[in-house]
Formats: structure tokens, sequence, C-alpha cells
């Protein structure tokens, strides 16, 4: 049953009087709450909040409070029975999403460990029929292991869109803004400059891993501070929505910087969840700088007139859309004339690769990294498409590739300006395994043997919660968990395998390698096998010591030579038996520990 509690205890009395006297329609239903203060697994700090027709994110937190992991979590809205109710059903609960294909498709969380919580956001169609107030949302939680599985409620706003702009954007889940409630810091030269800038969240979630990057420039026209730090970033956990962080700086002013204000351009990129995607924004801020006075400004070119072209990216793509380190793409760049009026002729652009142990990441297959342009008009878009090469062996990462520009406008020869993109390059997981170790390689129903072998991460990323799987007909099925293995270690497999049924084939026993990536998601298995013979327990026969009781009661009389002997040549036949038995055996293994060695063991 729904705890409720309801907001407004008269609300359902002026609603009815409202539809007496015409105010509103009879479809309005009362808003309500969810007491979700006894809510274990599913943590809602703030309200959230979407608008009518509008789709929306639904964002909450998955605790775990046990003594034990979770493995492979899914996190879905519930798909419950009676949730499909008309607005105009007074007290029936009300689903305020509209039933598309993906409503209640389930989100994969990973791996929740113990005392431990994961962020998520769920995707949804706000219904346009909905009166504005509160909202109750059922929220399902599955893991393969079933040691979570249950339904928790959690409470959302809802309200009408505003203004008559149909084309009104929304309201953006984390966004930021610089220089909160702040004058513009001033400097002068040779003074140190020391200045802190306040940053606001002014979304409507909180914002993770964020990182404040600073953009640099050699052009003291651009920049006009001294870069003496190898490190401008300002990294922060989580900003809360509202919350205004500080970014204290210490720069030494250039002494050919101007007398003037210069913007100060940042990249800040942050995750809307803990185990989602990066974002990135672009946001500037204005500083102060007293020095000397500018010179003549009869020139061919003068930085600070604003009657020159801008040129800028106004969007790019690579083909495959995902670049694995060491192999070839086409990048596509879209670049705009940005300005109003004011056309750019002449223009070259310069690709300049990041670099890393002094070469660089990326390089054109042509050898040339220019590209040339004779015009692009105001607000004209011209599409360049360059192969490329990306360099095996770097780390799986973003690089920054700038494009310089030099162009003529009008009034003015020799404009420079430079943009900057970043480019996500991929490295392929690579694992394999040592030798197996089987003791003993041969078990009778009812026993153990133990396994061992090593497992290399011969690849450049993290193994994420790697698991091994060992299945056959004649062993219980047994999982173990390795955990993580860094680029260049070794995890180490130590399990004990129970037999319950005699090998009716090769004696083959599947092993299956499972691993996550850094975003959680399960990556195809990596299946190998050993060998391991299961026999029957053999049993004693007790007619055995009778008949041999009987005998020694039995008077003394001449024996043939079998019969006098037939226990010893029965016992010689068995052990031929066996040495048979094992020499093929051996000669087995010994042909698949051939071939497998053929093979290799590598996996990519």
């Amino acid at each position: 049953m729904m705890k409720r509690k309801i907001i407004t205890r008269g609300l359902a009395f002026l609603m009815a009087f409202a539809v007496l006297f015409g105010a509103l329609p009879p479809v309005l239903a009362r808003a309500e709450l969810i007491d979700i203060s006894d809510n274990e697994i599913i943590i809602s700090k703030t309200v959230p909040k979407g608008k009518t027709g509008k789709r929306m994110t639904v964002n909450f937190t998955v605790r775990n409070n046990t003594e034990e992991d979770w493995q492979d979590v899914e996190v879905n809205i519930y798909n419950g029975s009676s949730y499909i109710a008309s607005p105009s059903a007074e007290g029936e609960y009300i689903f305020p999403f509209e039933v598309t294909e993906g409503t209640f498709e389930p989100k994969h969380v990973g791996t929740v460990k113990k005392h431990s919580s994961r962020s998520v956001s769920l995707p949804a169609m706000v219904r346009a029929d909905l009166p504005e107030g509160y909202y109750a949302v059922q929220i399902e939680v599955s893991s393969r292991d079933n040691k979570a599985t249950t339904t928790e409620y959690l409470n959302i706003w809802i309200t009408k869109p505003t203004g008559d702009d149909e084309e009104e954007e929304d309201d953006k889940e984390v966004g930021f803004v610089m220089g909160e409630g702040q004058p513009t810091p001033r400097g002068s030269y040779p003074e140190a400059m020391n200045f802190t800038i306040n940053m606001r969240n002014n979304g409507l979630s909180e914002a993770r891993d964020v990182s404040v990057v600073m953009v640099l420039d050699k052009d003291s026209t651009v920049f006009p501070f001294d870069i003496n730090e190898g490190n401008y970033d300002r990294n922060f956990e989580k900003i809360e929505p509202g919350q205004v962080v500080e970014l204290p700086y210490s720069m030494g002013i250039r002494s050919e910087t101007y007398t003037g204000y210069y913007p100060i351009k940042f990249e800040i990129r942050y995750r809307e969840t803990a185990t989602g995607q990066i974002m990135k924004e672009e946001e500037s801020f204005w500083v102060h700088v007293r020095n000397k006075e500018k010179e003549d400004n009869s020139g061919e070119f003068n930085e600070n007139d604003r009657t020159k072209a801008r040129i800028v990216v106004d969007s790019f793509e690579t083909i495959p859309e995902t670049i694995i380190a060491g192999e070839p793409f086409r990048l596509i760049l879209r670049m705009k004339n940005a300005s109003a009026s004011i056309a750019a002729s002449n223009i070259l652009f310069t690709l300049e690769s990041e670099k890393v142990d002094n070469s660089s990441v990326f390089t054109t297959e042509s050898g040339s990294s220019s590209v040339v342009v004779n015009s692009l008009g105001a607000g004209e878009v011209t599409e360049l498409s360059v192969d490329m090469l990306s360099r095996a062996g770097i780390d799986q990462r973003s690089y920054a590739l700038t494009i310089k520009e030099t162009y003529d406008s009008p009034e003015f020869k020799n404009a420079s300006e430079s943009v900057t993109i970043d480019i996500p390059v991929r490295q392929i997981a690579r694992l394999n395994t040592g030798t197996m170790e089987v003791m003993p390689d041969s078990v009778t129903v009812g026993s153990e043997s133990n396994i061992m072998f090593p497992i290399n991460n011969t690849g450049k990323v993290i193994l994420y919660n790697v698991m091994v799987a060992f299945e056959a007909d004649s062993i219980q099925p047994t999982d173990t968990y390795v955990g993580n293995i860094k680029p260049g270690e070794t995890g180490n497999v130590d399990v004990m395998l129970s037999a319950i049924a005699p090998t009716m084939d090769e004696g083959k026993i599947k092993v299956r390698i499972t691993y996550e990536d850094e975003s959680g998601e399960v990556q195809p298995e990596v299946e190998k096998e050993l060998s391991l013979y299961v026999v029957e327990a053999m049993e004693e026969d007790p007619g055995l010591d009778m008949e041999v009781g009987g005998m020694m009661e039995m008077p003394v009389e001449e024996d043939s030579f079998f019969e006098r002997y037939k226990l010893w040549i029965g016992a010689g036949a068995a052990a031929a038996a066996v040495a048979v038995f094992v020499i093929v055996r051996r000669r087995k293994k010994k042909k698949a520990q051939q071939e497998e060695d053929d093979l290799g063991d590598e996996i990519s």
C-alpha cells in the first residue's frame, strides 16, 4: 500500500468548489506526496522536477546498506498493473508518464558494493494531460544474484510550461554561472594577481566529477598571464544545485600585456550521474589588467577591433564514431563564419595535435596538416574532411586538436584565431591467461579438484569486476570473483571444483571470463577450457571376503594352476587396464595442451 501525506487536506473541497463554479475542468486530481522516509534503497535528496508534455530526468541514488556486494544491478520504472488511471479518477494512483516502448526499459548500473551508493538517472516523457502537483513514481531495483530485489516510491513535481513561446528551452539539469555576485578582479604589473572566481551550479541536479580547466594561450593579447604552473585545473567531487564554489588563482601578469579587459575562457567537464558520460560546457570570465598603454593603433591588424570575421567550429564528427588508438579515422569539421555581416577570405586552417612524450597524438595521412578555403561569407559553413591516424600506445582519454586560423577580412589582413576540440580515443581491452593447474586432474564423484591460473591484463585499460565461471555436466557450476586488474598487472584464480557426475565426454570444463568497462557495461566474455576427468567411486565387494573366509574353512584340495593363481591374474589384468587408461588420457591431455599453445591465449 502507498503511504501518502496529503499536502493540503482541503484541496479536494476547493477543487469540487472550482468544478461546481466552472473555474477548473473536472479532470483535475489531488496533488499528493508519498512518505519516502522509510526508503532503504531508493534515496533522493531533492525532488525531481518536470513539465507536462516535456521530457524529464528522474535522478536518485541506489544505496546498498548490506554486508554483500550487489552484482549486475538494474533499475527501471516499475511496470505495475494498476497505474493507468485517468486524472479524472480522484483518489486513484495516477501514473505521470507517457507509456512508450522505452518507458520501463531497465538501466544497467553494474556492481553496487556493500555500504556504498550509485547515482542513477531515468529519462521519461511527462503526460500532457496532468494537472500541476506532486506525483509518485515506483522504482524497481533488481540484481543478477537476487540480493537486491525491491520496489520503492519516489516523489516528482510536475508543472505547466511557462510562456507563450513553444520553443522555450527547458531548464537545464546542470549548468554553471561564472562570477556569481562579485566584481571584476583587477591587477597591476609587476605584482602578482590573486583572485577568486565564484562559480554556481544553476541547474536542477547535482554535478559530479567536476573539472574546471582554464584555457591557456601563448598570445599575450589573448591571455594576459604568465603560464608558470603545469596545471590550472580545479576539481570538485560534486556541486549541488544552487551551490557556489570558489576557484582560487594566483597569476603573474605578462610584461608585454597592454592595459585592458581580457576574457579568460574555461572548459567545464562534469557528469550528471556518477556513471554518466562526461559533459562539457564553455564559460568566460573577464579580468582587468593594468600595464603599459597600447602603442600606435595604425597597422595591418588590431586584435581589439571587433570588425573582423569570427570563424568557429559549428560541429564535427569522426568516421568511425569510436576511435581506436593506432587506427585511422576521418575527421569532418564544419567551420562557420559566426559574424553577422563580415566575410572572410584566403582562409588557412592548420591542425595542431596535442603531444604526449613530444610526439603528436594525431597525424594526417597525407602529411599536410593545412587546408585552404578561398572565402566564407557571413553566416556560411564550410566542411573540411581530413584523413587522420591516431597514435598507438596512448592512454584512453580525450586529446586536444587545435585548429589555427589565418584569414583576411575586408578591413584587416592576416587575422589569426585558434579553436580547440577534444577527440576521445579508446583502447581495446586485452587479456590472456597463464597455465591452468588442475590438482588432481582426475577425481571421483563427491570429491574436489583445485584450479589455479593467472589472468594477465595486457592492454592499456583497467579490467573492472573480473569474474570467472566454470561449467560442465560433471561439476557443480561455480563462480569466483577476481576483482579489478590494472594494465600490466595480474589477477589470480584459485577455486575448488566439486565433482557431481562421471565424465561422459572428453572431460572438458568451460571457463568463462567476464569483466566490465569504466562505464560499468559488461563486455563480451572470454571462453577457455581445461581438462578434468570425473569417475565413479569404486565400492568394496563384501562377497570377496565371504569367499575368502569360506575357502579357509574348506578342506584343502589340490587346485589347478588357474584356481591357485586366479586372484593374482585378476589383479594383473586390472593393473594393465589402469595403465592403458592413464596412457591414453595423458596422450589426449598432451595433444590438447599442444593445440592450445599453438592457438595462443591472447584475446583482443
